[in-house]
């Protein structure tokens, strides 16, 4: 008898990948969201039964129910799934329970997951290895964000926010950096690095084990492995690194080889130093570095990394999912430089109280590419507020120490307020892993509507 698979908040970006996983192994898969969004409609589309709301009638025909870190334990699915005593599995166990048999590739870190796994996932992809993979963002030019293969490779993220990234078996893996983030869970900065350290020297194979030179916090973690980056000390060492309009062009320098010429249609240095991992990886899979410098050609991207919305008037809405200051920073360099100088225009919504609180000095700095910021109400995230930590408190440490204009307006009033300070030429970037990315599609409405009125009274 097969089981019956049910996802408590099957519309999340992670939940979702194992559930594709699941209906592409030909398993019975059910879950339920609190609300309609493509990745539901898509996931009923591959024959998953879902439900909108949680209610504890949803999980009575399931004989395993799946729930995540954000999913709080009064659930009402998550208590009838207890009160029937049927089998509960957190994301991370069933993910490592779907790798078993594979030789999984993980990728871990505090910034760049998603886009370095999607890279590495699409390579192995658009090279015939047939992979499975599980990854925190859809892949252009595949459609999903899961896959069930037949080959022996295992494309996935390891989730360090919660430690469950010390729970999965791995053959080689990618860590990408170490940043302060997530300390409601890891208590302190030391306790982070740790849990990085035990990840690290689990990896079964240190000869597919990279990671990031120019971290310094991982450098001073003598790791195994493979150091990559600009450094000059980095085993695999980036050179000659350019950034023309919306492509990056580099070489690479590794175990006595020298490749030239390296293009990614990616912006910035950060996604050169994804790209750079892939590839070292891949050299060290015996993979034929032509077939993979043509995969990386025809890489899309990834969902929510500046990810383009749509244009009108002149006016270029992107999306981004970048919420920490190393993110943020990084990501508006390169959008800056790609744009050619044109008004960037960024609105950012916090996320978390707890990640507020943590990074509350790096976030000013983080803005200095941009020439106009708005920023809305902190996005919770179940989180119980701070005190001292809210939208009024961010709004006034931001003004205090940015060298830009910074406004504020609530995210209810958001699309509508965007329009009175948005000009024609403008580039603008939703930021943050809120509701944020629903502002751009209701930006370009709005700035629709506002045209089409300016059209009809000047006539």
């Amino acid at each position: 008898m097969k089981k019956s698979y049910h996802f408590i908040g099957i519309g999340g970006i992670g939940m979702s990948a194992l559930a594709h996983i699941l209906l592409s192994r030909e398993e019975k898969v059910s879950g339920s969201d609190i609300k309609d969004s493509l990745i539901v409609q898509q996931l009923r589309e591959k024959g998953a039964k879902i439900y909108l709301g949680h209610d504890e009638r949803n999980v009575e025909q399931a004989t395993c129910v799946i729930y995540s870190t954000d999913i709080a334990k009064d659930n009402p699915e998550y208590q009838r799934a207890m009160q029937l005593a049927i089998p509960l599995l957190h994301r991370s166990d069933l993910l490592a329970q779907l790798m078993e048999g594979y030789a999984p590739i993980l990728v871990t870190g505090t910034h760049g997951k998603t886009t370095t796994s999607s890279l590495l996932a699409y390579v192995l992809f658009k090279l015939g290895l047939d992979p499975s993979f599980a990854v925190g963002g859809i892949i252009r030019g595949i459609g999903v964000n899961g896959r069930h293969g037949k080959g022996i490779y295992f494309a996935a993220e390891a989730d360090e926010s919660d430690g469950t990234f010390l729970r999965y078996p791995s053959f080689g893996a990618i860590v990408t950096n170490l940043d302060r983030d997530h300390l409601n869970f890891w208590k302190d900065e030391d306790g982070l690095i740790q849990g990085f350290k035990k990840f690290s020297d689990q990896v079964g194979s240190f000869q597919h084990l990279f990671w990031c030179k120019d971290d310094f916090r991982l450098s001073q973690l003598q790791l195994n492995g493979y150091s990559y980056g600009f450094s000059e000390e980095a085993d695999l060492k980036i050179d000659n690194f350019q950034q023309m309009e919306w492509k990056s062009f580099f070489d690479l320098s590794f175990a006595g080889k020298h490749y030239k010429d390296i293009q990614i249609p990616l912006i910035g240095a950060h996604n050169v130093l994804n790209a750079a991992a892939v590839i070292g990886m891949s050299i060290k899979l015996d993979l034929p570095i032509e077939a993979v410098r043509n995969a990386l050609l025809s890489f899309e991207g990834v969902g929510r990394r500046v990810e383009k919305k749509g244009t009108i008037h002149s006016i270029d809405v992107y999306d981004d999912y970048a919420h920490h200051p190393t993110e943020i920073f990084a990501t508006l360099r390169a959008l800056k430089a790609a744009t050619h100088g044109r008004r960037l225009v960024v609105i950012f919504q916090p996320h978390r109280y707890t990640r507020t609180k943590d990074c509350i000095e790096a976030f000013p700095e983080s803005f200095d590419y941009a020439d106009l910021l708005i920023l809305t109400d902190i996005s919770a995230a179940r989180e119980s507020p701070i005190q001292g930590i809210t939208s009024e408190s961010f709004l006034h440490k931001i003004k205090e120490k940015a060298s830009i204009p910074v406004r504020y307006f609530s995210r209810g009033e958001l699309a509508k307020c965007l329009v009175t300070v948005i000009k024609p030429g403008d580039v603008v970037v939703t930021m943050g892993a809120g509701d944020i990315t629903f502002v751009g599609p209701e930006l370009l409405e709005e700035l629709k509507t506002h045209l089409m009125h300016k059209e009809r009274t000047s006539k």
